[in-house]
Protein backbone atom coordinates (compact mmCIF):
# COMPACT_ATOMS: atom_id res chain seq x y z
CA UNK A 1 0.00 0.00 0.00
CA UNK A 2 1.22 3.73 -0.69
CA UNK A 3 0.65 6.21 1.92
CA UNK A 4 1.71 10.08 2.40
CA UNK A 5 3.38 10.74 5.25
CA UNK A 6 3.27 13.74 7.20
CA UNK A 7 4.57 15.56 10.83
CA UNK A 8 2.42 16.22 13.82
CA UNK A 9 5.05 18.17 16.31
CA UNK A 10 8.14 15.28 15.96
CA UNK A 11 5.99 12.47 15.32
CA UNK A 12 5.01 10.88 11.72
CA UNK A 13 1.96 9.69 10.39
CA UNK A 14 0.45 8.06 7.21
CA UNK A 15 -2.78 8.39 5.42
CA UNK A 16 -3.66 5.79 2.97
CA UNK A 17 -3.13 7.08 -0.57
CA UNK A 18 -6.33 6.12 -2.38
CA UNK A 19 -7.63 8.48 0.05
CA UNK A 20 -6.03 11.49 -0.46
CA UNK A 21 -7.39 13.00 -3.43
CA UNK A 22 -5.49 15.80 -3.70
CA UNK A 23 -2.70 17.21 -1.93
CA UNK A 24 -2.83 21.57 -2.01
CA UNK A 25 -0.28 24.17 -1.20
CA UNK A 26 -0.79 26.08 1.58
CA UNK A 27 -3.94 28.64 0.77
CA UNK A 28 -6.03 31.34 2.12
CA UNK A 29 -9.21 30.34 3.57
CA UNK A 30 -12.13 32.42 4.49
CA UNK A 31 -12.26 32.74 8.27
CA UNK A 32 -15.40 31.74 9.77
CA UNK A 33 -16.25 33.41 12.89
CA UNK A 34 -17.34 31.62 16.11
CA UNK A 35 -15.53 28.28 14.40
CA UNK A 36 -13.76 26.05 17.27
CA UNK A 37 -9.93 26.89 17.04
CA UNK A 38 -9.19 23.91 14.97
CA UNK A 39 -11.59 24.79 12.35
CA UNK A 40 -9.54 27.07 9.69
CA UNK A 41 -11.55 27.80 7.46
CA UNK A 42 -13.48 27.74 4.14
CA UNK A 43 -11.44 27.39 1.07
CA UNK A 44 -12.50 26.99 -2.60
CA UNK A 45 -11.81 23.79 -4.48
CA UNK A 46 -12.87 23.94 -8.02
CA UNK A 47 -16.11 25.70 -7.32
CA UNK A 48 -16.85 24.00 -4.61
CA UNK A 49 -16.15 25.22 -0.74
CA UNK A 50 -14.26 22.75 1.47
CA UNK A 51 -13.69 22.95 4.49
CA UNK A 52 -10.02 22.97 6.50
CA UNK A 53 -9.36 21.44 9.52
CA UNK A 54 -5.81 22.68 11.53
CA UNK A 55 -4.68 19.28 11.83
CA UNK A 56 -1.75 20.31 14.08
CA UNK A 57 -5.05 22.07 16.20
CA UNK A 58 -6.71 19.50 16.30
CA UNK A 59 -3.92 16.82 17.93
CA UNK A 60 -1.95 19.02 19.87
CA UNK A 61 -3.56 22.50 20.56
CA UNK A 62 -1.35 24.52 18.65
CA UNK A 63 -1.71 26.57 15.06
CA UNK A 64 0.46 24.47 12.30
CA UNK A 65 3.56 26.37 11.54
CA UNK A 66 3.60 27.80 8.20
CA UNK A 67 6.79 26.19 6.82
CA UNK A 68 7.39 25.63 2.70
CA UNK A 69 6.16 21.89 3.59
CA UNK A 70 3.00 22.72 5.21
CA UNK A 71 0.15 21.31 2.71
CA UNK A 72 -3.75 21.04 2.33
CA UNK A 73 -3.84 17.10 2.61
CA UNK A 74 -7.77 16.83 0.63
CA UNK A 75 -9.59 13.52 1.34
CA UNK A 76 -13.16 12.29 1.31
CA UNK A 77 -14.84 12.28 4.78
CA UNK A 78 -17.90 10.70 5.71
CA UNK A 79 -20.75 12.95 6.24
CA UNK A 80 -22.35 10.57 8.31
CA UNK A 81 -25.73 9.85 6.22
CA UNK A 82 -24.23 7.31 4.08
CA UNK A 83 -21.85 9.56 1.58
CA UNK A 84 -18.42 11.60 2.04
CA UNK A 85 -17.70 15.36 1.26
CA UNK A 86 -14.27 16.59 0.88
CA UNK A 87 -12.25 17.97 3.66
CA UNK A 88 -8.67 19.67 3.86
CA UNK A 89 -6.51 18.63 6.97
CA UNK A 90 -3.89 21.43 7.13
CA UNK A 91 -0.58 19.11 8.23
CA UNK A 92 3.34 20.00 8.14
CA UNK A 93 6.24 18.19 6.12
CA UNK A 94 3.78 16.68 3.92
CA UNK A 95 6.94 15.64 1.52
CA UNK A 96 7.26 12.08 1.44
CA UNK A 97 5.52 8.92 0.83
CA UNK A 98 6.09 5.71 2.01
CA UNK A 99 5.18 1.78 0.36
CA UNK A 100 4.03 -1.32 3.29
CA UNK A 101 2.07 -3.40 3.77
CA UNK A 102 -0.97 -3.11 5.95
CA UNK A 103 -0.09 -6.10 8.19
CA UNK A 104 3.27 -4.38 9.00
CA UNK A 105 1.39 -2.28 11.02
CA UNK A 106 0.51 -3.59 14.69
CA UNK A 107 -1.96 -1.95 17.39
CA UNK A 108 -0.06 0.85 19.38
CA UNK A 109 -1.71 -0.57 22.68
CA UNK A 110 -3.18 2.42 23.28
CA UNK A 111 -6.39 3.54 22.18
CA UNK A 112 -8.03 7.26 23.57
CA UNK A 113 -11.27 8.24 22.68
CA UNK A 114 -11.01 11.58 21.95
CA UNK A 115 -8.30 11.01 19.17
CA UNK A 116 -10.00 8.14 17.65
CA UNK A 117 -8.05 8.22 14.43
CA UNK A 118 -4.94 6.88 15.84
CA UNK A 119 -4.69 4.12 14.05
CA UNK A 120 -1.53 1.04 14.16
CA UNK A 121 1.71 1.65 13.82
CA UNK A 122 4.76 0.58 11.67
CA UNK A 123 8.55 0.96 12.41
CA UNK A 124 10.22 3.46 9.49
CA UNK A 125 13.47 4.61 9.55
CA UNK A 126 14.52 4.23 13.12
CA UNK A 127 11.51 5.41 14.79
CA UNK A 128 7.36 5.05 14.26
CA UNK A 129 4.70 5.60 11.42
CA UNK A 130 1.03 5.66 12.93
CA UNK A 131 -1.44 5.00 10.30
CA UNK A 132 -4.61 8.07 10.18
CA UNK A 133 -7.92 6.72 10.28
CA UNK A 134 -9.58 9.65 7.94
CA UNK A 135 -12.73 8.14 8.56
CA UNK A 136 -12.38 9.15 12.55
CA UNK A 137 -10.79 12.56 12.17
CA UNK A 138 -14.34 14.38 13.15
CA UNK A 139 -16.24 13.91 15.92
CA UNK A 140 -19.80 13.60 15.42
CA UNK A 141 -20.11 16.95 16.54
CA UNK A 142 -17.54 18.74 14.33
CA UNK A 143 -19.01 16.72 11.46
CA UNK A 144 -22.14 18.77 12.21
CA UNK A 145 -20.88 21.41 12.36
CA UNK A 146 -18.94 21.25 8.98
CA UNK A 147 -21.68 19.34 6.89
CA UNK A 148 -25.35 19.92 8.62
CA UNK A 149 -28.01 17.82 7.31
CA UNK A 150 -29.66 20.43 5.11
CA UNK A 151 -26.60 21.13 3.27
CA UNK A 152 -26.40 17.51 1.73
Amino acid sequence: MLFLLFRLGKDRYAIEAKQVVEVLPLLTAKQIPHAPPEVRGVFDFRGQPVPLIDFTQLALGHSVREHLSTRIILVRHPDGRGGDRLLGLLAEHVTETLRRDAGEFRESGVELPDARWLGPVASHEGGLVQWLQVEQVLTPELRELLFPAEAA
